[in-house]
C-alpha cells in the first residue's frame, strides 16, 4: 500500500495473482485516502457506505469466522473457558459496539496484535469473490452523478477494509475511507457520536448545519448505527436487512414507528429497510 502526499491510497492485493488483479476494481484507489478531503469542497452530497455484512452478503458466512477467532483470541489471552470467553465477548461487543473496545480498555491488550490476529488472518480470499452485480449497482448511482463522493465507513481497521474492497472488484468506485482506528486509545466506532463526528470532519461535513446533514446518505446493516446517524440528522439512511424474519422482528420493536415509520408505508423522514442490495439505485431514485 502506498500513500502519496496528496493522501491518495492506492493498494494492490498481494493475495490476489496477476490475473485476478487485471479485473476492473481490484485495484484500490482512494483519491482522498483516509481524509481529510480539501476544504474548498465542504458539505458536499456523500454516501456513506458500511462494508462488512453489507457490500457482501451474509452467505459468506466471514462474520462466523470473524466470531470464531475473537472467541479463541479471547480463551487464549485472557484464560477463559469457553463459557467466560463467549459471556465476555457479547458482554463487551453490547456495551462497545466492538469487542476489541472492551479488550483494550479493560485488559489492555494491544489492538494492532488483535487485529493482526483476527481481522487480518480471515481466509477473505477464500469466500469472496469478483462481485459484478455489485459493481454494476454502484456504478449506476455513481454514473448518475447524484453524489459528489462515494466514501466507505467501517468499525473495523484499515487492512481489513482494503482487502475485501479489493477482492469486491470495487476498489476504484471510492474516494475515501473512514476506519475505526486500532493503533488509538480509546478506541471510537459506530454507533459511538464521536466516531460520526470524525468522519463528518474527514469529509467536511458540517454536522451542525441541518440542510448539509439532510442531503447525506448512509447505508448500513447494523440496527444501532442506522438509527445513531438517524439521531444525528442525516437525511437519507438505509437499513440493510437480507432475512425478511429480520424484517419481522424490526418491527416487532417498541420504537419501529419512530424510527422506520408505519410498516409498508413510504415516509422519507423515516430509515429505509432495503433487503436486496440490488434495489438500491431504484429506491434512491437512480434508475
Amino acid at each position: 500500500m502506498t500513500v502519496s502526499n496528496s493522501q491518495t491510497v492506492n493498494y494492490i492485493n498481494p493475495e490476489l495473482t496477476e490475473a485476478e488483479n487485471a479485473k476492473p476494481g481490484r485495484h484500490v484507489n482512494l483519491q482522498y485516502g483516509y481524509g481529510p478531503i480539501p476544504e474548498q469542497l465542504k458539505n458536499k452530497r456523500i454516501f456513506f457506505f458500511d462494508i462488512d455484512n453489507c457490500l457482501y452478503p451474509r452467505s459468506t458466512r466471514i462474520n462466523d469466522m470473524m466470531q470464531v477467532k475473537i472467541h479463541d483470541y479471547f480463551k487464549r489471552n485472557l484464560e477463559l473457558n469457553d463459557e467466560d470467553a463467549h459471556n465476555l465477548h457479547m458482554n463487551y461487543y453490547k456495551t462497545y459496539g466492538l469487542a476489541i473496545e472492551g479488550l483494550v480498555r479493560n485488559h489492555q491488550v494491544d489492538a494492532l496484535d488483535y487485529n493482526s490476529k483476527v481481522d487480518d488472518a480471515l481466509d477473505l480470499h477464500a469466500v469472496l469473490r469478483y462481485d459484478k452485480p455489485l459493481r454494476d449497482t454502484l456504478v449506476t448511482i455513481k454514473e448518475s452523478h447524484k453524489f459528489d463522493f462515494f466514501w466507505l465507513i467501517t468499525n473495523a481497521y484499515k487492512n481489513h477494509a482494503l482487502r475485501v474492497v479489493s477482492f469486491l472488484g470495487i476498489g476504484d468506485l471510492f474516494d475515501g475511507l473512514t476506519y475505526c482506528d486500532y493503533s488509538q486509545y480509546p478506541i471510537i466506532c459506530k454507533p459511538m457520536k464521536g466516531y460520526f463526528y470524525n468522519c463528518f470532519d474527514l469529509t467536511r461535513i458540517d454536522y451542525n448545519d441541518k440542510a448539509a446533514m439532510a442531503q447525506q446518505y448512509f447505508i448500513d446493516d447494523s440496527e444501532l448505527n442506522v438509527k445513531a446517524a438517524h439521531d444525528l440528522g442525516m437525511g437519507h439512511v438505509y437499513h440493510y436487512v437480507e432475512l425478511q424474519s429480520d424484517v419481522q422482528k424490526l418491527e416487532q420493536k417498541p420504537d419501529f414507528e419512530e424510527y422506520y415509520g408505519k410498516p409498508g408505508i413510504k415516509d422519507p423522514s423515516k430509515i429505509t429497510i432495503v433487503t436486496n442490495f440490488a434495489d438500491l439505485p431504484k429506491i434512491i431514485g437512480c434508475s
